[in-house]
């Protein structure tokens, strides 16, 4: 058992989250992490602790930053959803409407929904060696993207684009938004500096700094840490192969700990590589769920519908639920609410940000060993049933906040 200090405030009735976040560190292998929850505009959970950098011993934070991997997704999502709400973007519009060579092999009658929604096989971008160099050239890259062949008739199957789809969303950004702004340029100007949090898509060397985390990945032998990762992904990605590692590997980013390198900050990965801190990832999700970010109420009721049925994924090999660019809860994947209606999306190595709109409460983790994990961490898990245990609504009965026990 490891003592680990904690830091940050609880407020009254949310003591179990901070006792789950210590027994995270005590018994369950936590390095460094954080964890913020917000009950509409207000801050009820705010906690971090452990080490930013466990090789320099450097202590997480108030002000620690992470990648948050595809986390990052979700904040592309609500960027959509105020597209929308202002008439620039329509989910059941053809794409084509907004970019029209897209519509290049059989793409032409694809929705946005189906886009979002993972319905495409867009999944591997064939044909094409893109580096790192190529991904700092937006035109260059809509061009590789609108030349992709489906790999399937688009929403007959759901199969997960874990890279592909921020490219996509981000030039169905740039064609939708009458600025022609992309969603690094989009979310700076219209979520991070008005809100006032702690949330960039890649990362400026000035900007991080010490502030950033080092990752650590978990060994995949390494048996003292929980994971979720099935046999039928396990052994294809130790093999190199099978349709989620080829999707992970197009483009080639390197290894998970290797988020932090400049290069790969540095360009613009809408729905791999947001840093932030949990404080930032929960705000910008309340800012959504209340309406202070510009969504409508008829489009933050479209989010909070029930969705479609959970299906099997082509590329996750498990059955989930995608929802207007959103992950939802489901009971193979549950968070939030018992109702399955908050949206989100969890991160690899086991960050998760998401919106309950139950409950009216919005929720981050943000950890830096990376757990092996499909369908949510057990760490990140653990804090959000603390948080959920009680399904009745919170809003309005507010507590003051507590300082966290410091150990």
């Amino acid at each position: 058992m490891t003592e680990t200090m904690t830091h940050g405030y609880v407020a009254d009735g949310y003591g179990r989250v901070a006792d789950a976040f210590r027994r995270n560190f005590e018994h369950h292998g936590e390095i460094g992490a954080a964890v913020a929850v917000f009950d509409g505009d207000t801050p009820v959970v705010d906690l971090w602790g452990g080490w930013r950098d466990s090789v320099r011993r450097l202590p997480w934070e108030r002000d620690t930053i992470a990648p948050v991997f595809s986390s990052t997704k979700g904040v592309a999502a609500l960027i959509l959803a105020m597209l929308v709400t202002r008439g620039q973007l329509d989910y059941d519009e053809p794409v084509t409407r907004y970019w029209p060579e897209f519509a290049a092999r059989g793409k032409g009658e694809v929705t946005v929904r189906q886009l979002i929604d993972h319905q495409v096989g867009l999944h591997i971008l064939r044909g094409t060696r893109m580096t790192l160099a190529d991904l700092r050239d937006l035109d260059r890259v809509a061009g590789v993207l609108a030349a992709q062949r489906p790999a399937w008739t688009p929403g007959t199957r759901q199969g997960y684009h874990p890279v592909s789809i921020g490219l996509f969303i981000n030039e169905l950004v740039r064609r939708a938004d009458p600025a022609g702004r992309s969603i690094r340029h989009f979310l700076a100007e219209e979520i991070a500096e008005p809100l006032g949090v702690d949330f960039t898509l890649g990362l400026d060397a000035d900007l991080g700094g010490d502030r950033i985390v080092r990752l650590v990945r978990t060994n995949g032998l390494d048996l003292r840490f929980e994971r979720n990762l099935p046999w039928n992904q396990a052994i294809p990605a130790l093999l190199r192969r099978g349709p989620l590692f080829r999707a992970l590997a197009t483009p080639d980013l390197g290894m998970p700990e290797d988020f932090v390198r400049p290069e790969i900050m540095s360009v613009e990965l809408p729905g791999s590589n947001g840093v932030g801190s949990a404080r930032g990832l929960a705000r910008i999700y309340a800012a959504g769920l209340t309406g202070e970010l510009p969504i409508s109420a008829a489009v933050r009721t479209r989010l909070a519908d029930a969705g479609p049925v959970p299906a099997p994924d082509a590329v996750l090999k498990t059955t989930t639920r995608f929802h207007l660019g959103f992950r939802k809860s489901c009971p193979t994947f549950p968070f939030g609410s018992a109702d399955h209606r908050a949206y989100g999306t969890p991160g690899m190595g086991g960050s998760l940000g998401f919106a309950d709109p139950h409950t009216g409460l919005s929720f981050a983790y943000v950890p830096n060993r990376l757990g092996l994990t499909l369908n949510g961490d057990n760490r990140c898990l653990r804090l959000s049933r603390a948080v959920f245990g009680k399904t009745t609504r919170r809003s309005g009965t507010r507590g003051e906040p507590q300082r966290a026990a410091t150990r």
